[in-house]
């Protein structure tokens, strides 16, 4: 059974850190690229972060880049999402996502909050 599951979400205040993990189970995960996905309310669901499967190449959204890291570990079959500098506008529902080809994989999503 397939499983994402995403933790490290929470209340922060402007100019905070977060670190978000997603501990996946189920398939093969060194064998995915893995993506970070947020969605606001009343918006579309926007890709964050990406990192591919071997190599590890990274890549970002222009409104996170520079403050969000992605890394992995393959040994855990975790994905993490290092977040600094939080501002009000990155509130939002952050979702996992594993990707391969047609195979694509979501967790139910963190929530993150950053309010004073």
């Amino acid at each position: 059974q397939v499983q994402l599951v995403e933790s490290g979400g929470g209340l922060v205040q402007p100019g905070g850190s977060l670190r978000l993990s997603c501990a996946a189970s189920g398939f093969t995960f060194s064998s995915y690229a893995m993506r970070w996905y947020r969605q606001a309310p009343g918006k579309e669901r926007e890709l964050v972060a990406s990192i591919t499967n071997a190599r590890g190449i990274t890549g970002y959204a222009s409104s996170v880049k520079g403050r969000f890291t992605i890394s992995r570990d393959n040994a855990k079959n975790t994905v993490y999402l290092q977040m600094r500098s939080l501002k009000p506008e990155d509130t939002a529902v952050y979702f996992c996502n594993a990707f391969r080809g047609d195979y694509i994989y979501w967790g139910q999503g963190t929530q993150v909050t950053v309010s004073s």
